[in-house]
């Protein structure tokens, strides 16, 4: 971390002094700026490298780096005014026109500004990412023959034989597509096993990036509601016959953004369900390594379950590890696997090889089951902690269900109002949450706020964040109340 901050500094410095220099002209030397401003040689070096990359330097190899040209903007600005014509007429022919919306992704993906505290996050805080075993595994796998060479397109045999044991059952490493982390391999699936203007079904509440897949494919997202348990099997029932879709997306572990798991008794009537209706159930297994300390053994996927090549299972590591390490897996039987296959050689060739032998340093390493420890005591603590500030802060924020795994809260506005008006007021008050509406894409039945607890520093910014929200979002109670109600 502090590499990093003195590597940026260095570059604000320099930037600041530019206009010292003539075009052309040339900066100090490596070794001056080393002692001018007492930081390292590789500091000095990354420095340059940011400047460069920003046009506003030139580096020459064994002679220095100089001022470069500025840029010079075309001051004929063209007419892009046609685009909106054919950009709108472009689906005019489409039954389910394409809606390309990554308002409700980018909710989850955006930083907040400086001293604002995240809970919109998907990912890990730095802090309990596994930094060192990460460069560990990428400085080993640098090292490996061939390790820049092209991978199999399917991804690297050792590679997709872990994949295949993690998922279980019957399914083979021949049977798994190493993917760039599960987003790649959800858009892959839809792209596969749906035709444009389709109906797919979908949890409801859901993942909003899965129903940003739908709508940018053609698709036509139909809601099934989920409780507890899952998802509720008279109505995904009900929805096949109503729609004739040939195509179910669940998330049967840790739900997001409920945290509801599948019971066991639903699980076979999910199956049996699908495969009455001759339809693929493409199971986003994204959690299960986010499970938390007191979770116990989670049930196996579906996948492992599956005798008959229903499920299309999605597994990433990405969760675990860093929001950069997009490793993921795509597993199918059956004549389905050839089109998916197929699908993902067109879109992107194959995974990068470093990548993709970085990963497998990384799960084969003694570090990953202590960093899966970790991670799961850490996420324990930490909803704990924010459910607990809630329950003291907040009682017009409804918790029916305390989660065993995943990384958020998702709770209910229950004295009026609205999320967008309250995840506004949220960011006024110096926090950032993600409003509900993005996660349905039918009606909501209700106003609902995800709160992520895995991107902040430490449990003390949850607290922090509670005590801000309560004091500076309207419509909430002014004094502490025991309010929330959360399940037994």
């Amino acid at each position: 971390m502090y590499e990093r901050s003195s590597v940026a500094e260095l570059a604000e410095s320099l930037r600041s002094e530019l206009d010292r220099y003539p075009v052309g002209g040339k900066l100090p030397s490596s070794r001056a700026l080393v002692e001018r401003y007492r930081v390292s040689p590789v500091t000095v070096s990354r420095a340059l490298a940011q400047l460069a990359a920003e046009g506003l330097v030139v580096t020459r190899p064994g002679a220095g780096a100089y001022r470069a040209r500025p840029r010079t903007a075309d001051p004929a600005h063209g007419d892009t005014s046609w685009q909106e014509v054919t950009l709108s007429a472009e689906g005019a022919g489409e039954l389910v026109p394409r809606s390309v919306d990554a308002s409700g992704v980018l909710v989850c993906l955006t930083t907040p500004p400086t001293g604002v505290i995240g809970l919109n996050s998907g990912y890990l805080h730095p802090s309990i990412q596994p930094e060192r075993a990460m460069a560990a595994a990428l400085a080993r796998a640098g090292r490996r023959p061939g390790a820049w060479g092209r991978p199999p397109t399917e991804g690297l045999p050792e590679l997709r034989d872990w994949f295949a044991r993690e998922i279980g059952g019957a399914v083979a490493a021949a049977d798994v597509l190493v993917t760039a982390g599960g987003q790649s391999a959800l858009t892959t699936a839809l792209r596969a096993l749906a035709q444009p203007g389709a109906p797919v079904l979908v949890e409801s509440p859901t993942y909003p990036g899965l129903l940003a897949i739908a709508r940018a494919s053609g698709l036509r997202p139909v809601p099934v509601p989920v409780d507890a348990d899952g998802v509720r099997p008279e109505l995904l029932a009900a929805a096949f016959e109503a729609t004739g879709a040939r195509v179910f997306v669940c998330q049967p572990l840790f739900q997001n953004p409920t945290g509801a798991v599948l019971s066991a008794a639903r699980r076979p009537e999910v199956l049996r369900i699908a495969r009455a209706a001759g339809a693929f159930v493409v199971e986003d297994d994204y959690a299960r390594a986010l499970a938390h300390e007191d979770a116990g053994p989670p049930p196996a996927t579906l996948a492992a379950e599956d005798a008959d090549g229903v499920v299309v299972h999605v597994r990433s590591l990405t969760k675990a590890t860093s929001p950069s390490l997009r490793v993921g897996a795509l597993a199918a039987r059956g004549p389905v696997l050839d089109r998916l296959r197929a699908i993902q050689v067109v879109d992107s060739f194959f995974v990068p090889r470093p990548l993709q032998e970085a990963a497998l340093e990384l799960v084969g390493a003694p570090a990953w089951p202590r960093h899966l420890r970790a991670v799961a005591a850490e996420l324990r603590h930490r909803r704990d902690v924010l459910a607990g500030a809630l329950r003291r802060e907040l009682p017009g924020l409804e918790l029916s269900h305390l989660p065993s795994g995943g990384y958020q809260l998702w709770t209910r506005l229950t004295g009026g109002g609205d999320d967008a008006t309250f995840a506004a007021g949220a960011l006024r008050a110096g926090v950032a949450v993600a409003p509900g509406r993005p996660f349905f894409c039918a009606e909501p039945p209700g106003q609902y706020i995800r709160l992520g607890f895995a991107g902040v520093s430490g449990p003390g910014e949850l607290v922090e964040a509670v005590q801000r929200l309560r004091g500076g979002v309207p419509g909430l109670p002014a004094n502490p109340v025991e309010g929330i109600r959360t399940a037994p």
